[in-house]
């Protein structure tokens, strides 16, 4: 209660910081009129004269108005879409290395063009991360537009191809227009690169396992990330690994032998599950059934411990795993489910056998199984390892507060409520953005506000509907 009335009196600590920034706001505003009368190639040579000042010792910070009020022009120009004064406000906020919380329909995607392209002039490299293939591409497309008029280059990582932003490319297929193929390592080597939090992983992972020739590295020295749906990946995301594995030379034979016996086992009785944790184990007369099923006098004898592991990922694959939900069969072959996005993912395996298991299950032909070769977290690689998307964060404190390199910023459209797990979990300041103008009365508040009003009213309908005694 007395929170809320200091609040009320002297503002939130979020709303003072948003007010602190209103002085550079201005003073972008204040270059606009100098902007407009410029042609479109002066104004992109703006880009050059950014970059050489940079090279003579000025810092990003010191041309960050000029940088935002130009791309703020080209913007209007190139894309007819002219940030607001609370998007000015969200940019700086990335450019700092934070998390802008900003409302659904507000903008985050043309936000988050202020900072790309302040950062991108120093020619390290920017990453733009996104949950899906298809936000990547279409936001590549989208904004492509503007950085290439601005200067710059573009490249998009997909899972099975890479692209360079090319507007004289005229793609046989449209949804791919002005996306010129190239190789992974040239789109990683462009000024900005948009991809998806798995694939610059995965990418990750792989230039870690090469060990002599450097050549075969795609990834460019890590330099400024914005995370786009922060929530997501940064929390929701923060534990599922990353995983590259290679085959071993064990044979499959056991998994078929194992399989027989698994739909002879009764739930409970036999095994028990644990759906939070995907986890199931024998209990004491599921551990004799099981000896009897296989011949064996011991199943926990050191010389048949392979057995039981068997034992537990065929339990798994029948109890916990269900086909069109976590994984599909087409032709001959079982394909995960992304349990986040729904999007089928060809080509990844389960580890530590519980993918042959499935197989076994389903009836398909049994790969042989996969040693694991190089893992990582989304919670590690994109906000406390010392060689993923950002450096270590020790580096970012030595530095001080308002300078952004080596640390990811992100944008999301959560409520507030969840600011102290992203504080807590990767030590961002989280700031909620206020909004460009009032909000509309969304469809599920008109119709809480029609039955309020109707439940107000029933009392007088029932009272003039109800019928007149006639006189006696």
């Amino acid at each position: 209660m007395v929170t809320q009335l200091l609040n009320q009196i002297f503002g939130s600590k979020n709303d003072r910081e948003i007010k602190a920034l209103r002085p550079i706001v201005e003073q972008i505003n204040s270059l606009e009129s100098g902007l407009t009368p410029l042609s479109d190639h002066a104004l992109a040579d703006k880009t050059q004269e950014f970059k050489k000042r940079l090279g003579a010792g000025e810092t990003l910070d010191d041309i960050l108005p000029e940088a935002f009020a130009v791309c703020r022009e080209m913007s209007c120009r190139k894309l007819n879409m002219r940030h607001f004064d609370v998007q000015l406000i969200g940019g700086v906020i990335l450019h700092r290395g934070r998390i802008a919380e900003m409302k659904t329909g507000e903008g985050k995607t043309l936000v988050a063009t202020l900072p790309v392209y302040l950062n991108a002039l120093e020619g390290k490299g920017v990453n733009l991360v996104t949950v899906n293939d298809y936000l990547a591409k279409r936001d590549a497309q989208w904004m492509g537009v503007l950085y290439h008029a601005l200067g710059l280059s573009v490249g998009i990582i997909q899972h099975d191809a890479s692209f360079f932003f090319d507007p004289s490319y005229d793609a046989s297929d449209k949804r791919l227009q002005s996306l010129r193929p190239c190789t992974r390592p040239e789109a990683y080597r462009a000024d900005i690169t948009y991809g998806t939090n798995n694939e610059y992983g995965f990418d990750y992972l792989r230039d870690n396992l090469v060990v002599t020739d450097l050549a075969q590295c795609v990834q460019r020295e890590l330099n400024f990330a914005i995370v786009d749906e922060v929530d997501s990946i940064l929390i929701d995301e923060a534990r599922t690994p990353l995983i590259i594995s290679g085959p071993t030379d064990e044979t499959t034979d056991l998994y078929y032998r194992i399989n027989a016996i698994i739909p002879q086992l009764k739930p409970e009785h036999d095994y028990t599950i644990e759906e939070k944790t995907k986890t199931a184990s024998l209990t004491e007369d599921g551990n004799v059934r099981v000896e009897k099923l296989l011949g064996v006098d011991n199943l926990y004898d050191p010389a048949h411990m392979e057995l039981v592991h068997h034992v537990v990922k065929a339990l798994q694959a029948y109890a916990l795993y269900k086909r069109d939900v976590d994984y599909v069969v087409k032709e001959g072959e079982v394909i995960i489910v992304d349990e986040f996005t729904g999007r089928l993912m060809p080509g990844r395996r389960w580890s530590d056998g519980l993918h042959q298991a499935v197989e076994a299950k389903e009836g398909v032909k049994i790969a042989n199984e996969n040693q694991t070769l190089a893992s990582v977290t989304h919670d590690r690689h994109g906000g406390h390892g010392s060689g993923g998307v950002c450096q270590d964060l020790q580096s970012r404190r030595q530095r001080g507060p308002d300078q952004s390199q080596h640390d990811p910023a992100g944008l999301c459209g959560c409520r507030l409520p969840n600011r102290e797990r992203k504080v807590r979990c990767h030590r961002r300041r989280d700031q909620g953005m206020p909004r460009a103008r009032p909000a509309r009365l969304g469809r599920h508040d008109f119709h809480r506000k029609i039955g309020t009003a109707c439940r107000l009213f029933e009392p007088e309908r029932r009272e003039t509907q109800r019928p007149q005694r006639q006189a006696a």
